[in-house]
């Protein structure tokens, strides 16, 4: 493995993740919630930097392309369980947080089932755009304890809600395109 800036930004995503919760712990309120708005903000653009720089740069890799969607998935994991617990599981909020969890499982298992044909779950616009909103949503309930506590808490599991729904839909898709591969080999 070569130590590119993308696989750089990569790693340091994944270590970031950990940090968020780390932060409550070690710092009192307001400071833990600039620290891991900071944290979350940081890592959620390195998501976009590290494979643009990487397409750019023509430094793609495989410790890369293995790297990153664990980076994503344990910083949107660990973000929604910091969430849930800072707001004392509230019934939508922790609703939105097991159905993107469920949907980050599931597709995650797909393409382990599918291995080298995972290629044909490619992402999506819409998949995007489920990811977008979940970090807005992810950073806003986040910087709940900065200003506007109620309105950050009530904009924030909105949000994570539309992610939530955008992540059905996502999730179904993937599903849909799996289902050839799932049943190759069946007797019909």
């Amino acid at each position: 493995m070569t130590w590119t800036i993308p696989n750089i930004l990569t790693v340091l995503r994944l270590l970031a993740a950990p940090l968020l919760p780390l932060a409550y712990y070690l710092l009192p309120h307001p400071a833990a919630d600039w620290a891991a708005v900071l944290l979350f903000v940081g890592a959620s653009a390195t998501d976009w930097v590290d494979g643009y720089l990487a397409r750019k740069w023509n430094q793609t890799s495989r410790f890369g392309a293995m790297l990153d969607p664990i980076a994503d998935k344990a910083m949107v994991l660990i973000a929604l369980l910091l969430v849930v617990a800072l707001f004392d599981m509230p019934a939508l909020l922790t609703l939105a947080a097991t159905l993107i969890v469920f949907r980050e499982v599931f597709v995650s298992g797909l393409r382990e089932f599918l291995g080298a044909r995972a290629g044909q779950l490619k992402v999506t616009k819409l998949a995007k755009w489920k990811t977008t909103v979940q970090m807005v949503a992810l950073t806003v309930l986040l910087a709940h304890g900065i200003a506007m506590p109620a309105l950050a808490q009530a904009l924030g599991t909105g949000l994570l809600l539309i992610a939530a729904g955008l992540t059905l839909i996502t999730g179904a898709d993937y599903f849909a395109k799996a289902w050839p591969y799932l049943c190759d080999g069946d007797e019909k």
